[in-house]
This record gives C-alpha cells, structure tokens and sequence, in this order.
C-alpha cells in the first residue's frame, strides 16, 4: 500500500470518526435535557472515572493510557460545553500551574474564570457565578496549602474531585544565563527548587511574587534589570521567554494536588476517598480516642494535618483523607464513632480517588 492509500484510508476514518462524534453529541445534549429536568448536577466525576476506566480495559491497540484520556478528555469537554455553558473558577492568573490542572480536568470547550485568591474561588462556586472550582491543596515536596484548608471550616461546599498534576518548573527568561541576577516565582516554587537555586544562582535575589504567572511578566518587563523567573512552560510561552533549563525541581516527582469543588456531593464509584475535617475536645486523650475510631473499623488514613481553629487560642482542627466512601457502612460507622469523641466533625466530600 502506498501513501496516498493509507491517506485515504486515513481520511475515511476521520469522516467515520465525525459521524459518530456528532451523534455522540446528539445523544449528549439529551442528556443534558433530562439532568436539567430531574435537577441532576452537569458534571458526574463518578460517571467520568467509570468511562475513561471501562475504554482504558477496552484498549487493544497502540494508544497509551494517557493518550486514551487526553483524547476523551476533550470529547467530554466539548459534552459538558453542550449539557450547558460551565464556567470553572480557579486560582489565577492565566497560565498557572491551578489553570493547567484545570484543564486537564475540564478541557478546553469550557469556560475559565481565574480568581486572584483562594477565598475568591469558594465565593464564586457558592454564590453560583461559577459551576466549579479548582484550587491547590498539597505538594509533595512543600505539603498542604494551609489557605484552602482554612476556608473549609465554614464553606458549605463539597469536594467533588481531586487533580494530580507533575510539575515541571523551568528557568525562563529573555536574557542570556549569564545576565541574571534576580529570580522571581511563587514561593511554593522556590522551596521545590532550593536546591537547584543553591547550586546554579546562589548569589541571586529571590522575590517572591503572587504568581508563575506574574514572575513571568516581570521576567519580561524588567529584562534589563536581570530579571529571570522559575516556572511553568505555559508561563513561558505566554510572555515570550525562553526556556533556559527545564525540569528544575529538586524531586523529579513533584507533583501537586488539587481539588474540584461545587455544590453537590458525588455519589461511590468503588474507589474513592473521604475528606472530612474535626476538631476535639480539651481533654487528655482526645485525640487518641478519636483516632481509634477509624481503626476500630479498619479505615485506613491516608492523610492528617492540623491548623490553628482561629476561634480559640491554642484550638487546632485536623483534616483527614480516608479511603472510601462516607455511603460506605464502615466508613459511616467510623465517622458516628468520630462524633463521641470531638466537639466537630465536618464531612468535606467523597470523590473518586483517580488524578490521572
């Protein structure tokens, strides 16, 4: 076969391929009628999970996993621009690693809305401007984002999906290496970067800005001055700067997580995870009490922090992570026990334990 045939062949396909994609869109929008009509959310992270796995299982040829939900990803978000015109709030500006890992949830068919701070995000969510939000909430090289933490304790909103995002952080800049003399990011990025600053720019000013977004502009506009930034390749892209180095972070798997919150909690999926929030009574051995609690009932902790309750000097509030469901009978069970011993306990959201 020559290359004009398989071209051929190729361009069959593809009109094949538009058909069915067009009448996956018609069959789309009538679900869009009904969700409206029976006040169902839009967006299913349940529904979402089960169809990437079932077509991952249903892969007999070359494509790889993640070209799989790459492609999907945006068929599905061209379905969610069809249900209805979804707005995602995330944390801004444009071009921030928050933007891209809302991308890679939601695709490119929708519509973004970046917010300049954490409280923002929930407010827009909250007060329905916005159908969802995405926000930062651990790195695992810095650990938890304490301002996304802080504003659970009195959102009403759920967590209704998590992100897992590698970041890659790169040295850019429209000057040559040699000329720099000041780096600018945002101070997650200079601590998943120390070590590399030390060895490369240790008699370099570090500012820390807002944003990779912001230090990038900077980078631009202060060139003269020896300004370079660190951060990601989007950022770069946007300004017009030149990669100097990629791949800078001190771990080669530093990867962030975030979440997707909105109003409605997600329904099982048989892989999930439970976030809830707590805090105890002053009493010796509250805590301890509390902890047992999960493993009375076998319920395995995949993460704990704390942070000051700001209601009462020296009150701490603690965030865990379970595996499962808060449907699941031991998981409820666990979470009623819970309650005896602390004074609150919040259920934050349960959501398919899936970041791709």
């Amino acid at each position: 076969m020559n290359l004009d045939d398989i071209r051929s062949q190729i361009d069959l396909i593809d009109r094949d391929l538009l058909d069915m994609l067009s009448r996956r869109a018609d069959l789309v929008h009538e679900v869009g009628v009904v969700k409206k009509r029976d006040g169902l959310q839009i967006y299913a992270p349940e529904r979402e999970e089960a169809l990437l796995r079932r077509l991952i299982e249903m892969n007999h040829g070359r494509l790889p996993e993640k070209s799989i939900r790459a492609i999907y990803r945006e068929i599905m978000s061209a379905a969610l621009a069809l249900e209805d015109d979804l707005t995602i709030a995330y944390l801004g500006p444009e071009g921030t690693w928050t933007h891209q890992a809302a991308i890679k949830k939601f695709g490119h068919s929708v519509n973004y809305s970046p917010q300049p701070n954490f409280s923002d995000v929930f407010d827009q969510v909250a007060r329905r401007t916005a159908n969802y939000g995405v926000v930062p909430i651990e790195n695992s090289t810095e650990g938890a984002v304490s301002h996304t933490l802080d504003l659970f304790v009195d959102s009403p909103l759920h967590i209704c999906a998590q992100i897992l995002l590698r970041i890659e952080n790169g040295l850019m800049a429209s000057i040559p290496r040699e000329k720099i003399k000041t780096l600018y990011s945002h101070p997650q990025v200079f601590g998943q970067c120390r070590s590399w600053i030390l060895r490369n720019f240790p008699n370099a000013d570090l500012v820390e800005v807002s944003s990779t977004t912001k230090a990038a502009q900077i980078a631009k506009d202060q060139a003269d001055q020896g300004a370079a930034a660190l951060g990601g390749p989007l950022a770069a892209e946007m300004y017009g700067l030149t990669l100097l180095e990629e791949s800078i972070q001190d771990r080669a798997t530093n990867t962030t997580r975030f979440l997707v919150i909105g109003e409605k909690p997600c329904p099982p999926t048989g892989n999930d995870r439970t976030s809830i929030l707590f805090a105890i009574h002053d009493r010796p051995g509250s805590l301890v009490k509390a902890l047992q609690a999960f493993d009375q009932f076998h319920i395995n902790m995949s993460k704990i922090e704390s942070r000051p309750s700001k209601r009462k000097d020296w009150e701490y509030i603690f965030y865990v992570d379970l595996a499962g469901h808060c449907d699941d009978s031991k998981v409820a069970e666990a979470l009623d026990e819970l309650g005896n011993h602390c004074s609150l306990v919040k259920l934050l959201g349960s959501y398919p334990d899936a970041g791709e």
